[in-house]
């Protein structure tokens, strides 16, 4: 089946691109797709995932959305996807410091 990708910030840098279309197998979840993607870019190896009591979870502070909704609201890593699901990976965003008065 194949997916549309989309990359922010430094997730972005590290794949090259903002969007690409990519192939995965049928029956594909959230956690399928980030972990070969981990695999595929350098950039991204251990970013995405990690293994928390046995159980493969999404970085904290990591957004990922699967059609605009964010997976974390839905089965998480267990997600299944279907062909032409837009999966969007956004980097934690750091917080700006102080107001000024």
């Amino acid at each position: 089946m194949e997916l549309e990708l989309r990359f922010f910030a430094t997730f972005r840098d590290a794949v090259g691109e903002k969007e690409r279309v990519e192939t995965f197998d049928d029956g594909s979840t959230v956690g399928d797709v980030l972990a070969a993607l981990e695999d595929r870019y350098e950039g991204l190896e251990g970013q995405l995932l990690t293994d928390e009591d046995d159980r493969v979870t999404i970085r904290s502070q990591l957004s990922v959305l699967k059609n605009g909704r964010d997976v974390t609201h839905m089965e998480g890593p267990e997600t299944e996807l279907d062909g032409g699901d837009r999966l969007s990976v956004f980097p934690p965003v750091a917080g700006g410091g102080e107001r000024p008065e």
